[in-house]
């Protein structure tokens, strides 16, 4: 990826209503610029080829896969690729419109998507997520009437059950508690992983021992608990520093690191690279 290509696409017109779904037949983009996401976004893969890059990790574009990639999440594709599927996007106040017994769904997809960034797809799940996007494309290019955002928001719900329920299948046989805490646990580090960065106030918060906890994140998503906190803090550390002019040290505090000397300890010590080398990889634009 070349940096001089960085690209910042926090407004995005196409997205009418925070809210858009489409078709893709040929590249998803023209060149490996970077673009950062300001909505959430779904990227079915019914036939295609090529690389993306989310968050530094490199995933192979496949035939019957699903993309998650969450607002704030940063991503590249290769200029030699070619995607026949769908893309759905949709923002937080859009979502708002979604009943909330969904809310769940959504939060164990989007608020760690690193654990799920790619989905692998059964014949029956590809088909009957391709269903649901043409139904929302042709809802979506419909005339617009009173309630066609609301009804938009139904078919959301569905979509984010039916994926949510992918997902849970990759980890079959845990109990539904386990499935909830997991997904309190994740809920709550997105929300918290500013103010605390460790497992043990997590899991009091939870009413379990930090064993328990530590236990659970290994069948659910066979990670360490504490890699799930470290993932949260350095995407946004990296989003900070590519996407904004503050220095290291004001950086190191936002993220709620004693010292600026700690948090480049721990940087470095999860991306091979200091916080100064890193952004040196890229050209400084404003968010």
């Amino acid at each position: 990826m070349h940096a001089a290509h960085i690209l910042n696409i926090d407004i995005n017109p196409a997205l009418r209503d925070s809210f858009s779904v489409e078709e893709i037949s040929g590249q998803l983009f023209e060149d490996d610029t970077l673009h950062r996401i300001s909505f959430n976004e779904l990227i079915l893969i019914r036939e295609g080829y090529g690389t993306v890059a989310i968050d530094g990790v490199l995933y192979e574009i496949v035939p019957r896969s699903l993309f998650v990639i969450s607002k704030g999440q940063v991503y590249a594709v290769n200029g030699n690729n070619h995607v026949e599927g769908y893309v759905l996007r949709f923002g937080d106040c859009f979502w708002e419109k979604a009943p909330a017994s969904a809310s769940n769904c959504k939060a164990v997809l989007f608020n760690d998507p690193s654990g799920h960034q790619q989905m692998h797809l059964n014949m029956q799940d590809e088909e009957a997520l391709t269903s649901l996007m043409i139904t929302m494309l042709d809802e979506f290019n419909a005339t617009d009437y009173v309630n066609k955002g609301d009804a938009l928001a139904a078919y959301l719900k569905i979509m984010m059950i039916k994926v949510a329920n992918i997902n849970s299948l990759l980890h079959e046989g845990l109990s539904t508690t386990e499935n909830k805490i997991y997904r309190q646990y994740i809920e709550l580090v997105s929300k918290e992983y500013r103010n605390t960065h460790e497992v043990t106030d997590y899991a009091e918060k939870l009413g379990i021992s930090y064993r328990q906890l530590a236990d659970l994140c290994k069948r659910c998503a066979g990670r360490r608990a504490k890699d799930i906190i470290n993932g949260q803090l350095v995407a946004e550390a990296k989003r900070l520093l590519q996407f904004s002019s503050k220095p290291v040290k004001e950086i190191s505090y936002i993220l709620n690191f004693a010292t600026p000397y700690q948090f480049s300890n721990f940087f470095k010590k999860e991306t091979h690279l200091s916080p100064n080398e890193y952004r040196a990889q890229f050209v400084k634009i404003g968010i």
